[in-house]
């Protein structure tokens, strides 16, 4: 099947800054991909990119088959988009602003997302609390059923509950639409993401499903009858490894085929005891985080 995002060699620089490296990205049809990353990783700049707000530096993107930088008119029926700093024209009434949006798609209808939402019809957007503005921003966009929606940080500042009603609007459409959201809220994103990426400093350092994702990532714990330093040459596949007294802790990014409990056997074959423990996806993308920190840190000293 066709990607209905995909990028090859997506690129963007402002200056002399690296905003986004080489980007290789195919998201398919009706997904939840979530793409994290730290602050500045490039999240904002991929979306805009896919929207044609920005012009790629290098490489190229097609969305819905057509090349981003050509995405104009008819096609924004078919793509929805919702910013963390939404902008909309304060002065309008929700019924207003909704009925202003009613002439631009062919399938508009926010009858069921008003109820579903609690919109207070008569309020300006002016005196909108954030939540409520997310609400209706989102309901802007359901509304004329997208093929497509892309979310920039639509959690960010939110309160538990009203998150959770953006979450419910979002799976009410997820079997006709694809979703592409960045976002820092993890828990959030780990309870209905289908896939994830996770973006540092302008690269992928991997895209994959949720359910492979949480298969490969292991906590090793190994009890050693005294103790023992690390091997000498550490698999790639261990990240942060430390010893400490007779225990050995490191996380395994490698584990689902189950040979890892055999190939910790095999190295430490004096071993008490030896754990895998599956890890959530914040625990997961801290130790990913630490440890790209760490060789940047290191090659700066070198």
């Amino acid at each position: 099947m066709t990607p209905v995002i995909q990028t090859h060699n997506l690129s963007r620089t402002y200056g002399r800054t690296n905003a986004l490296r080489g980007l290789n990205l195919a998201i398919p049809q009706n997904s939840i991909y979530a793409l994290v990353g730290p602050n500045g990783a490039g999240k904002t700049t991929i979306i805009k990119l896919l929207m044609n707000i920005l012009k790629p530096t290098e490489g190229n993107a097609d969305v819905l088959g057509i090349p981003s930088t050509q995405l104009a008119g008819d096609a924004f029926t078919r793509i929805g988009y919702v910013s963390e700093n939404q902008e909309m024209p304060d002065w309008m009434t929700i019924q207003v602003f909704l009925d202003y949006l009613r002439p631009f798609y062919p399938q508009w209808d926010h009858t069921a997302l008003v109820r579903q939402f609690n919109l207070p019809l008569d309020r300006k957007l002016r005196h909108l609390s954030r939540g409520m503005r997310m609400k209706v921003a989102l309901a802007s966009v359901l509304a004329f059923r997208p093929e497509i929606i892309l979310l920039d940080e639509p959690f960010s500042g939110l309160d538990p509950l009203v998150r959770d009603e953006l979450i419910e609007g979002l799976l009410d459409r997820a079997s006709e639409t694809t979703i592409l959201i960045s976002s820092h809220d993890l828990a959030e994103i780990e309870s209905f993401a289908t896939h994830v990426g996770y973006l540092q400093q302008g690269q992928l350092l991997f895209s994959d499903e949720m359910s492979t994702l949480s298969d490969r990532f292991r906590e090793v714990e190994i009890t050693l009858p005294h103790p023992q330093p690390l091997p000498a040459a550490i698999p790639a596949t261990w990240l942060q490894p430390q010893a400490v007294g007779t225990v050995i802790r490191f996380t395994h990014t490698e584990a689902a085929n189950g040979a890892a409990s055999a190939e910790l056997a095999q190295i430490f074959p004096t071993a008490r005891n030896i754990t895998l423990t599956p890890m959530s996806l914040r625990s997961i993308f801290l130790a990913i985080a630490r440890t790209e920190a760490h060789a940047i840190q290191k090659g700066r000293e070198a």
